[in-house]
């Protein structure tokens, strides 16, 4: 599986109703409204690499009301998890 963090630029007086466009949209599993120097986060998720183009280029840039938008591809996930057992590497309790 390959995720894609896009922030999403948009029209200020049409954030919610692109946050729904870009949320309906095959291969995005979340969109969050949030706080900062973008309007929208996108998560975008896919099986293959080329998928993301369509997802992201096609459809998600081409919603009424997005400006812009800037896609990070996710290297790693760390759960909760995941970092407590590394923090925890070497060291005895």
């Amino acid at each position: 599986m390959i995720t894609a963090i896009v922030h999403i630029d948009t029209d200020p007086g049409r954030i919610p109703e692109v946050a729904q466009a870009v949320a309906e949209l095959a291969g995005v599993t979340e969109v969050y409204s949030v706080t900062g120097e973008t309007d929208l986060i996108a998560m975008v998720r896919v099986q293959e690499h080329e998928q993301l183009a369509d997802v992201i280029a096609d459809r998600v840039s081409k919603v009424k009301g997005v400006l812009r938008t800037q896609t990070y591809i996710a290297f790693r996930a760390y759960s909760r998890g995941d970092l407590e057992a590394a923090f925890s590497l070497g060291l005895d309790g």
